[in-house]
């Protein structure tokens, strides 16, 4: 019965509402990967928004890693929950986080208050990757996912490219609260085009729907909590407290001058502590705050039911762990050590956590990662997305280092250096999709991960004189972006094949969270065995103050973390063996259930 699903579903039509939805879905997936990359020029204007000097620049550390700790701690709850729930409602929910995060940040002056509104942003746009990933399965049969999986690989790659880009166009003509505000502007069109694109109930793919019913571990929104519907009053409620809160959170990080100045309005914004000018700590912010918390507590009753079924206990485990490792990695100085200031602290925390959240595994009724979601290829999966992350972060980190070095260029012109690669990955996942209608993830992951082996590997060999010849560099810099988008879809499609149909979510989720944990983990790691090597080179130095035989010695740092990066490559190459020779859809597809 299964089998004959399949061949039938591989010829089935998709309709045009699932390609609209898709590619709203795909957009929104790329402006949340460019927010990541988007600080990279304005950092320095956005510290001085919040009272922090250049001389202070490990203050500002939290601008980035609030980002990548909201968009990789809920990743695995978010996946869940858009197993449980309508996708386009996890589509819509994350959009309106992400708007939120973008104002908050836009509007701050602060940095705590900055810091939060990043977390929001990380938060919404982390969470925006594993449900459309998992739309891609509901809509999309085994067999036809390769097009649509290389298309939301090659957007998310491409937001990698454009957001620096992009940063750079808004600080031309305005500030860098304007690169936030943009970030309203479009992340309110993606949410009004999810809202208005939908799909018919009765998906012609014949598998999963939009909004899915009558399975033992799918329960909709609205079925959950059918028997406790809350009176039509409680909800009018609702929306005027989200108002009346809106409007709080607004005027206190917004302040006004017209108000702040009036000797009759201006008391509820005056600092709880004299002289400190936090906007938040005033008693507008204490209002404001207040009214959230009466929100939340007055929509309990409707969301905890639906997040305990998702397993929020095991959830909270997963995000203190991954929350403490990528604090401990991503708050080190790549260039004097390989953990942070509370790093030794931090480990046995996550130790803690994964130790807890195994335990839970085994205990709960309705585990956060379900019994059987993580089966057969879904390990490789995992596995190739880890080491192409390490892979990828060496590659992103030090050829623009590189630059830097032997050219004494700025750090723009050393970035643009390594666009022929990120431009590069987008192309590949594209064309990894493609391929995948003909031949299996295999046949297309390993030997693409080969050859950005083998091309990491001969940037590995660049010396001080090497990026000054333009060919002899680009042909590494495109193998390896090519190599690794080729990888992209395989990944995505084997992992979706092989999970039970109601995990699609979750699996989505851990292949984003395995692939981002080894760029935070791999880029320490490496940075380390880099930093090893320049610091024997330099022992050996006959005159430690040689400028240019210390050069020679950062050279050899490089080259060091590229060797790593390519290894990790090639290892990659040779776990993708095992996604699968025959393309996805096949007869001999493993049984579902």
């Amino acid at each position: 019965m299964t089998r004959g699903r399949t061949a039938a579903t591989r010829t089935a039509p998709v309709t045009r509402g699932a390609r609209g939805l898709l590619s709203v879905a795909a957009l929104a997936v790329a402006l949340a990967a460019a927010d990541t990359y988007v600080v990279v020029l304005a950092l320095t204007d956005m510290m001085a928004g919040v009272g922090v000097g250049i001389e202070s620049l490990q203050r500002a550390t939290p601008i980035i890693s609030g980002f990548l700790l909201g968009y990789i701690a809920v990743l695995p709850l978010i996946g869940r929950l858009s197993d449980l729930v309508d996708r386009r409602r996890i589509l819509l929910w994350c959009l309106v986080v992400f708007v939120v995060g973008s104002a908050v940040t836009a509007a701050a002056v602060e940095l705590p208050v900055m810091v939060g509104g990043r977390f929001l942003q990380g938060l919404g746009g982390g969470g925006l990757v594993p449900a459309t990933l998992a739309l891609v399965a509901d809509l999309w049969p085994p067999g036809r996912r390769g097009m649509p999986l290389g298309v939301v690989g090659g957007v998310q790659e491409l937001g990698s490219v454009l957001g620096p880009l992009l940063g750079a166009l808004v600080l031309a003509v305005a500030g860098w609260r304007e690169i936030f505000w943009l970030n309203v502007v479009l992340g309110l069109a993606c949410l009004v085009a999810v809202w208005l694109l939908g799909v018919p109930t009765e998906s012609r793919t014949g598998f999963s729907q939009p909004v899915r019913t009558g399975s033992q571990n799918q329960v909709p929104l609205q079925d959950a909590h059918r028997s406790r519907a809350r009176p039509r009053a409680a909800t009018l409620t609702a929306y005027l407290l989200t108002a009346v809160a809106a409007l709080l959170t607004t005027l206190a990080l917004w302040a006004p001058e017209a108000l702040t100045t009036s000797i009759a309005l201006g008391g509820p914004f005056v600092p709880f502590e004299p002289g400190s000018g936090s906007r938040a700590l005033t008693p507008v912010g204490a209002a404001a705050g207040l009214a959230w918390l009466v929100l939340a507590a007055l929509t309990a009753r409707r969301w905890l039911p639906l997040l305990l079924r998702a397993d929020l206990l095991g959830a909270t485990f997963v995000a203190v762990a991954l929350g403490a490792v990528v604090l401990t990695f991503s708050t080190a100085d790549p260039e004097t050590e390989v953990l942070g200031a509370w790093g030794l602290w931090l480990l046995p925390l996550a130790a803690l956590a994964t130790v807890a959240f195994l335990v839970r595994q085994r205990a709960a009724r309705d585990p956060l990662v379900p019994a059987g979601v993580v089966r057969r290829r879904v390990w490789p999966a995992l596995g190739v997305s880890l080491l192409v992350g390490a892979a990828i972060v060496a590659v992103v980190v030090d050829v623009p280092l590189l630059s830097r070095l032997v050219q004494d260029t700025d750090e723009t012109d050393a970035a643009l250096v390594l666009v022929r690669f990120l431009v590069a990955v987008p192309v590949g996942a594209v064309l990894g999709g493609w391929l995948l209608r003909r031949v299996g993830p295999a046949v297309v992951a390993a030997p693409g991960l080969a050859v950005a082996a083998g091309s990491i590997l001969a940037m590995a060999q660049w010396d001080r004189t090497s990026l000054d010849d333009l060919v002899a560099t680009t042909l590494p810099l495109v193998g390896a972006g090519l190599g690794i988008g080729l990888a992209i879809a395989p990944v995505n499609d084997a992992a979706l094949a092989d999970a039970r149909e109601d995990g699609h979510g979750t699996v989505s989720s851990l292949v984003v969270v395995a692939r981002m944990v080894g760029m935070v983990v791999g880029l320490a790691l490496l940075t380390s065995w880099g930093l090893r090597r320049f610091h024997l080179e330099v022992a050996r130095l006959a005159d430690p103050t040689d400028t240019q035989a210390l050069l020679d010695a950062a050279v050899v740092q490089v080259q060091t973390v590229l060797t790593g990066a390519g290894v990790a490559a090639a290892l990659a190459a040779l776990v993708a063996l095992g996604l699968g020779v025959r393309p996805v859809g096949h007869a001999d597809r493993p049984p579902a259930g």
